[in-house]
């Protein structure tokens, strides 16, 4: 079994479904009390999030590249972070060490891509649903038409990941609000919705509405199951 590297707390809300995904699916593969071996660093997301909101992605990303040398040192055999919006740093991690990076985007395109969806909603913060870090490598890598929400909307999605949350608070309100922001999706001829920010699982699942959903924590964790195994 390689060992994974996690570089989490981004938020810690979201790396605690991560690392739970991640021990079911090999517990589940190999029986028993087999667990995963992982190494993982959990950074500190305020400073992080005030670089976001600043622009200062150079001094973010170095916090991330800091933190994934510190994985590598500590056996890692390849690397997830674990979040959508700091993919945005990617390049500048993946020059930080020699492991392999598994990209969050590309385990989510190859699902995509097998379950055969051409056009495709997502949500996620504004910085994973207005640039094209992130929408363009799905749309290059795995010709998706990725479609978002209006403006407003896409102030309402991020707000809430932010201000609930990363914070642990689950509103019934928020839950409706993205009900309806994904049955707009629908209507604007998205097949499907990609819930492009790893808490949003946290307020809203397959249950709640009748458009497939697609998962990226889920997804990225299934992904790192299935690479530790090989």
């Amino acid at each position: 079994m390689k060992t994974i590297g996690l570089l989490g707390g981004m938020s810690w809300e979201s790396t605690v479904g991560y690392y739970r995904a991640i021990n079911e699916g090999v517990r589940q593969q190999l029986g028993g009390l087999h667990s995963a071996q992982i190494v993982m660093c959990s950074v500190d997301f305020d400073p992080i999030e005030k670089l976001q909101h600043s622009g200062d992605w150079q001094a973010a990303g170095r916090i991330l590249a800091d933190s994934s040398r510190a994985i590598e040192a500590g056996g890692a055999d390849f690397l997830l972070i674990c979040t959508n919006t700091m993919h945005k740093v990617a390049d500048q991690v993946e020059k930080a060490v020699h492991i392999p990076l598994l990209h969050i985007a590309d385990a989510t395109g190859d699902v995509l891509v097998r379950d055969g969806v051409k056009k495709v909603g997502l949500l996620g913060t504004t910085f994973t649903m207005e640039e094209t870090f992130y929408r363009g490598r799905l749309a290059e890598k795995f010709n998706l038409d990725v479609i978002i929400p209006d403006s407003e909307d896409r102030q309402l999605v991020h707000d809430i990941i932010y201000q609930e949350l990363c914070l642990g608070k689950i509103r019934p309100q928020a839950r409706l609000a993205y009900t309806r922001i994904v049955e707009s999706l629908a209507c604007s001829g998205a097949e499907a919705v990609i819930l492009g920010c790893t808490e949003i699982g946290m307020l809203i699942g397959r249950n709640d509405i009748d458009i497939p959903l697609y998962d990226t924590a889920e997804i990225h964790a299934a992904k790192a199951v299935e690479s530790a195994l090989l």
